[in-house]
């Protein structure tokens, strides 16, 4: 498929999705809430030591993309790796919005709420995903903007879920299930104990997070990023746009492309992939002993031969025990030789974890 070469910017965003309602509300509960969202409620440190157990945490960190009008679902379909037909009042799905080359310029959850589309992404890279979404909007009759009066929190751990269960009603029992209950949308998320975002008006969603309170604990957003990351799950932030193609962060493995959906930006160079060359990079969990890790920074192997380095980390987030757990895109052959370092020949050694499913 041939498509326009736009130039793709990350544009200054406006800080929080802005809804004073529900800043208050978080404000009221003990947050700290910064221009990148809620950084804790009051102990970092404990939040974190939680993490394994029953919390609550605002998405206000995450923007919202809502895509209406009769050419809502032909528009987006032209668009995203993933078959937007599949997704319904009871299934959502992953998915990404690559460049002509093949280059992921996102990776979002895809949902339906109240009748419209829902993106929900990094909030720093919305304005860049609406403007680009805008030009090829053309004739469409879509509608498209962002959903600054909706907002999101998310929950995990079986005492949560069973306290959501109890104010709402029956909740989704396979990843990427949704169950919609009074002007509000749950939808499952993967993880190892039971994980749900919420998206609705403020006023729907305070009663719930007050439900779920009473056995969760409230924690920053780095917690629930840590649980992203050790569930598998990739994010593309500024560092790392353009930077991967889907099969080089596992996009496939997650039921983030479809393989038999018609064309989108990309697509050959995708399929192409899959279908016709050698996998070099994959993603891999990790752990390391370091003062300070960020997605894009680089990775070394003695034994690299690409000319491109062994690699790149994805995200990283600080770990429980210290250190940080990291998700990295790294040639294979290097990674099974067990020799990835940190930035150059002398940055701290990797030490690859299981993910939470296969290759």
């Amino acid at each position: 498929m041939a498509a326009h070469n736009l130039n793709y910017h990350i544009t200054s965003n406006r800080g929080i999705a802005v809804n004073s309602n529900w800043q208050a509300f978080l404000v009221a509960q003990g947050a700290t809430v910064t221009a990148d969202g809620v950084t804790d409620f009051g102990d970092p440190a404990a939040e974190l030591a939680a993490v394994d157990g029953d919390l609550l945490c605002d998405r206000s960190d995450q923007g919202l993309l809502q895509v209406g009008g009769s050419d809502a679902q032909s528009f987006l379909q032209g668009q995203f790796t993933n078959d937007v037909r599949e997704v319904t009042e009871e299934h959502a799905q992953l998915s990404s919005y690559c460049s002509p080359k093949g280059r992921m310029l996102a990776i979002f959850q895809l949902l339906l709420h109240e009748g419209n589309y829902l993106l929900r992404l990094p909030l720093v890279l919305t304005d860049a995903v609406e403007q680009r979404l805008q030009k090829f909007r053309l004739m469409s009759k879509v509608t498209l903007r962002r959903a600054d009066d909706l907002v999101s929190f998310g929950c995990s751990g079986a005492a949560a879920a069973t306290a959501l269960a109890a104010a709402c009603g029956p909740l989704p029992s396979a990843t990427d299930g949704v169950v919609h209950y009074d002007g509000v949308t749950i939808v499952r998320v993967a993880g190892s104990l039971p994980r749900f975002e919420l998206y609705g008006s403020d006023t729907a969603l305070q009663p719930l997070w007050q439900a779920v309170a009473a056995v969760a604990r409230p924690v920053g957003r780095h917690c629930w990023a840590l649980l992203d990351l050790r569930a598998g799950l990739p994010t593309i932030e500024p560092q790392t746009v353009e930077a991967f193609v889907p099969q080089m962060a596992n996009l496939q493995l997650v039921n983030g492309v479809s393989f038999r959906k018609g064309c989108y930006p990309g697509q050959e160079v995708v399929a192409r992939m899959q279908y016709l060359g050698s996998l070099k990079r994959r993603m891999y969990l990790a752990h390391i002993e370091a003062d300070e890790v960020a997605a894009g920074d680089p990775l070394y192997a003695e034994t690299s031969r690409s000319g491109q380095g062994a690699g790149r980390v994805v995200s990283a987030q600080p770990a429980p025990e210290g250190g940080y757990d990291l998700l990295v895109v790294a040639e294979i052959s290097c990674a099974e030789e067990g020799h990835l370092q940190l930035g150059d020949a002398n940055g701290a050694p990797l030490q690859l974890r299981a993910l939470p499913y296969a290759f």
